[in-house]
């Protein structure tokens, strides 16, 4: 003779399905909000990084930033060899 599971067991089963979805869903929604947030806070630093760079002393660091990644680069080439 074969089990079958009584309905309050099939009850609790839905029940417990339907809760999974509703955490699966809950976790969803929280990522979402997580990566718009970290993708807002991004744009907004590049907005920021790029109005400094328009004032002359964002200007003179870009520079600065460009000769000493230049320099790096050749040390590292030079170290490679």
């Amino acid at each position: 003779m074969a089990f079958t599971p009584s309905k309050d067991q099939r009850r609790r089963d839905r029940e417990q399905k339907k809760r999974d979805k509703r955490i699966a869903r809950e976790a969803a929604r929280e990522e979402k909000l997580a990566a718009e947030r970290a993708a807002a806070k991004a744009a907004e630093e590049a907005a920021a990084l790029e109005a400094f760079y328009k004032t002359p002393e964002g200007i003179k660091a870009k520079e600065e930033a460009e000769f000493e990644a230049e320099l790096a680069a050749e040390e590292a080439k030079a170290a490679g060899k």
